[in-house]
């Protein structure tokens, strides 16, 4: 039995080519199929690729150490195809799923979270500054009456509201909108001169008049 033969898969599946483009390829093409839709994702893959490396097992018994270890070789790849399949998906979902409120339910002012942001910065926890900055600014415009208390409003939508209210500041607003959603749920690393530009866009916003 050649290698080839051996790793044709029964019931017309594609043969597999032992390297991890390939296993990426078959595992992309395994997760179009419309019963994931019926299934858990996760448990539908795991019992696919279960039932896969076992028919491998089964063609590879008997025939010579090489062709068995080609079988594994497959396996293996398969696996590291799954699992950065996965992994992706996952920065993919928290990316997609980033319209999210940003205010939560915690008590505290504009002045408290705006000191916080500040805190962060001083200690070079920029991420944590621009999150904070950005609800500070939220939460300020909320307290002078200039923004709507709406439970569950997203950055976009705070942006949105804001921008239509003072137009020259639209640019900077927008941009502090996507760094909030990129930072807070998209796993983006923030600079100093970013979060520092939030809190000077807070400025901006509390003396406009």
């Amino acid at each position: 039995m050649t290698l080839h033969a051996l790793l044709v898969l029964p019931s017309g599946d594609p043969p597999l080519d032992p390297t991890p483009d390939e296993a990426r390829s078959l595992l992309r093409r395994e997760l179009l199929s419309p019963d994931y839709h019926d299934q858990d994702l996760v448990q539908r893959l795991l019992t696919w690729l279960e039932r896969l490396i076992d028919r491998g097992v089964t063609s590879a018994s008997g025939t010579p150490p090489l062709q068995t270890l080609a079988v594994m070789v497959v396996a293996l790849a398969l696996i590291t195809g799954l699992v950065l399949l996965l992994s992706r998906a996952r920065r993919t979902a928290r990316a997609a799923g980033a319209r999210r409120a940003v205010l939560t339910d915690e008590a505290v002012t504009a002045a408290q979270l705006r000191a916080r942001a500040e805190a962060a910065l001083a200690d070079g926890r920029c991420e944590d500054a621009l999150v904070d900055a950005f609800r500070a600014l939220a939460l300020r415009q909320v307290e002078r009456g200039r923004l709507d208390d709406t439970p569950g409003a997203t950055a976009h939508e705070v942006a949105l509201a804001l921008a239509a209210q003072h137009p020259t500041l639209r640019a900077r607003v927008d941009t502090g909108a996507d760094l909030f959603d990129g930072v807070l749920y998209g796993d983006r690393r923030a600079t100093h001169e970013q979060a520092l530009a939030v809190l000077t866009l807070d400025d901006d916003l509390a003396g406009v008049r």
